[in-house]
């Protein structure tokens, strides 16, 4: 699953610096004040061992693509597969199987009310 929507980037739009707290707030899904907040307290309680890392991190990823998202629904369905996979595989088979379902009644209907078109199915089983 090593897509580009999967992959941890540098957020340049909404970035305050070189946009590595922007980039891991999307690709977690949490508001980046949150993460922001998070490298301060790790800041001053590792005595300035992240900051290294920051500017590391700042220099190794790649610039997140423009027009990686469609829109907002698709990023945030892109934020739950980097969540958790399970889960989202297990949401897009129970709606395939709600479709699947749907689509039979609709053929039942539809064969049903038409005598011809039953007849026709019947003779080809």
């Amino acid at each position: 699953m090593n897509t580009p929507r999967t992959t941890l980037y540098r957020d340049k739009q909404n970035a305050k610096l070189m946009g590595v707290c922007s980039g891991i707030a999307d690709y977690t899904g949490v508001n980046a004040l949150w993460v922001r907040l998070g490298f301060l307290v790790l800041l001053f309680a590792g005595m300035g061992m992240i900051l290294p890392v920051y500017f590391i991190a700042g220099l190794l990823l790649n610039k997140k693509p423009a027009h990686l998202y469609v829109d907002k629904q698709e990023e945030k369905y892109w934020q739950q597969v980097r969540q958790n996979p399970k889960r989202t595989v297990r949401e897009v088979r129970g709606k395939f199987r709600d479709i699947d379902r749907r689509l039979a009644e609709v053929e039942t209907f539809y064969v049903s009310s038409n005598p011809r078109l039953n007849a026709e199915i019947e003779r080809l089983r």
